[in-house]
C-alpha cells in the first residue's frame, strides 16, 4: 500500500518521530487533536516571566535532546541550569534541609537522624530480592537503606520525577539503574563503587543527577516550535482521529471532520488511554493492557514576586516527602536555577501539586489551587505577600505510573502491537517519562521505520 507514515499525536514524541522520519526522506503526516502541538510542553511569557505549563526542564543524560537540538539548529539556544541548581533541599521534620552531595557530607548532615544514617552504612550487607521478583521501590530501598531513608530521601527522589507512591512504583521499570545494580552486584554501594558512578539517589528530573539539567532560551517551546516549523504543512492541528481500520497492507485513519487518510504505517503517539480507545476494535487485549497503566494528575503553579518580598533563593528547590502531610510535592526555585526566566529583581517559584497521594487537589479551580499553594509556601518559606503574577495549570493525565507489573505489561502490549501489521506505539507511557526519554525512544523508532 502506498501512502505516508501517519503519526497520531503531536506531543514531543510524535513531533520527534515525524521530524526524524522526514529528515530521512520519508513521507509523513502528523495529526494533532488540539489547536497547537506540544501537549503539556508549552512556554509563554507574562510580565517578563517565562512560564512553562508542564515540564520545567530536561535532564540531558544520554545526549538525545542535544543531538536533536543540533539537527534543528538550536544548539546555541540551549541553557544549562545555573551552578546553584546543584544545591537541593528536602522538607523534613518541619524544616528545609540541604541534601548532602557526598558520603562524608551525608554522615554529617541533619537531613536524617543519626540512627538512619548509621543504618544506611550497612547497605553493603544488603541481600538481593528473590530471582524474578518485580519489586516496589519502597521494600527494595528499605532492604538496602532502611525505613527512615526510604520514607524521606527515596520518597523525595521519586516525587521529583514520578509524583508517585513508593509502595507501588516498580524498581525495574521506573528505576532500572538501581535494579541493574542489585542484579549485578547485590549491594548498590558496591556496584556504584565498582562502576565509579555517582549514586542515583538525589531527587530531581530523571531521578538521577547524572547528566545536566537544561532548557532553551525561549523555554521548552523553542523545541516544540522548531519541530512544528520543520514539519510545516505535514502537521495538522485540530485533526481528531475517531477510528482506525486495517486496509490490506496499511491503515485508514478516520477524522472527526469526516475526512480520511490512508497510511502505509501508523504511529500512535498518544496517551495510553487514547491509544486504547483507537485500538480496542482491533485488539481488546492490547486496549485492556493500555488502560491498566495508571496516571498521576499534576498541577503546576507559578508565583512571581518582587525579590524584596521573597526569601533568598539559592538552589534548585525543595521536595516534600509524603509523610510530612503537606499539600504540595515540592517547589522549584526557577529564578535561581534558570535566571533568564524571571526579570531582574524578581523571584519565580514553581510548585508541583497533586500526584498519586493528593490527586483531588488537581481538580481545584485555578484560583483555589493558587490560594492553596500560597498557604503552603507561607508555612514553609514564610512567603506571605501577594505575588506579581500567579498562574496554575492542571494535568489530569499528568505522569504515567510504572507500577509493579509494568515491564511485563509493556511486553504484552508490544507483542500484541506486532500482530497488528504496520503499526507502532511511542510515548511516555512505556519506557521513560522524561522529555529526554521521549526524544530517545521516538528517534529510535524513526530509525527502525526508515530502515524498514
Amino acid at each position: 500500500m502506498s501512502g505516508p507514515i501517519v503519526v497520531v499525536g503531536g506531543g514531543i514524541s510524535g513531533l520527534t518521530v515525524a521530524e526524524a522520519l522526514l529528515s530521512r526522506g520519508r513521507d509523513v503526516k502528523v495529526l494533532e487533536a488540539a489547536e497547537r502541538a506540544g501537549g503539556p510542553v508549552h512556554s509563554f511569557e507574562e510580565d517578563g516571566f517565562l512560564l512553562e505549563t508542564g515540564p520545567q526542564a530536561f535532564l540531558d543524560r544520554e545526549g538525545s535532546v542535544r543531538d536533536l537540538a543540533h539537527r534543528l539548529g538550536l544548539e546555541m539556544s540551549l541553557r544549562p541550569a545555573s551552578p546553584a541548581a546543584a544545591r537541593r533541599y528536602v522538607y523534613t521534620r518541619g524544616a528545609l534541609r540541604e541534601l548532602p552531595r557526598s558520603p562524608p557530607a551525608f554522615l554529617a548532615s541533619s537531613v536524617l537522624p543519626a540512627t538512619a544514617r548509621l543504618r544506611a552504612l550497612l547497605e553493603p550487607l544488603s541481600r538481593r530480592a528473590p530471582a524474578g521478583t518485580d519489586e516496589a521501590l519502597g521494600p527494595f530501598m528499605r532492604r538496602h537503606l532502611g525505613d527512615e531513608t526510604t520514607a524521606v530521601l527515596v520518597d523525595a527522589m521519586q516525587t521529583g520525577t514520578w509524583a508517585g507512591d513508593v509502595e507501588k512504583l516498580s524498581v525495574r521499570a521506573a528505576f532500572p539503574r538501581l535494579w541493574e545494580l542489585e542484579q549485578k552486584h547485590r549491594s548498590l554501594a558496591l556496584g556504584l563503587w565498582r562502576n565509579r558512578k555517582v549514586p542515583a539517589l538525589q531527587p530531581g528530573p530523571g531521578g538521577t543527577p547524572s547528566g545536566r539539567l537544561a532548557s532553551f532560551e525561549g523555554g521548552l517551546q523553542s523545541l516544540i516550535g522548531t519541530l512544528a516549523m520543520r514539519l510545516g504543512s505535514r502537521l495538522h492541528t485540530r485533526a481528531s482521529v475517531v477510528e482506525i481500520t486495517r486496509t490490506g497492507e496499511g491503515y485508514r485513519v478516520e477524522l472527526d471532520s469526516g475526512g480520511a487518510i490512508d497510511a502505509a504505517h501508523l504511529v500512535l503517539a498518544t496517551s495510553a488511554p487514547a491509544s486504547a480507545r483507537l485500538l480496542r476494535p482491533l485488539s481488546p487485549d492490547v486496549a485492556d493492557a493500555l488502560e491498566a497503566i495508571p496516571y498521576a494528575p499534576v498541577g503546576v503553579v507559578h508565583l512571581g514576586f518582587a525579590a524584596k518580598d521573597a526569601p533568598a533563593l539559592d538552589g534548585f528547590g525543595f521536595l516534600v516527602p509524603n509523610r510530612e502531610g503537606r499539600g504540595i510535592m515540592g517547589t522549584i526555585y526557577t529564578s535561581s536555577s534558570f535566571p533568564f526566566r524571571a526579570p531582574p529583581e524578581t523571584a519565580l517559584l514553581t510548585t508541583m501539586v497533586g500526584g498519586a497521594h493528593r490527586p483531588e487537589l488537581v481538580a481545584l479551580s485555578e484560583d483555589a489551587l493558587i490560594a492553596h499553594v500560597q498557604r503552603e509556601l507561607g508555612k514553609i518559606l514564610d512567603v506571605r505577600t501577594e505575588p506579581l503574577i500567579a498562574r496554575a495549570f492542571r494535568w489530569t493525565q499528568g505522569i504515567p505510573q510504572y507500577e509493579v507489573g509494568h515491564t511485563s505489561r509493556v511486553s504484552r502490549i508490544f507483542a500484541g502491537i506486532a500482530e497488528l501489521g504496520p503499526l507502532s506505539l511511542v510515548g511516555n507511557a512505556y519506557r521513560g517519562v522524561g522529555l529526554s526519554d521521549c526524544v530517545r525512544e521516538a528517534t529510535r523508532l524513526a530509525a527502525e521505520l526508515a530502515e524498514a
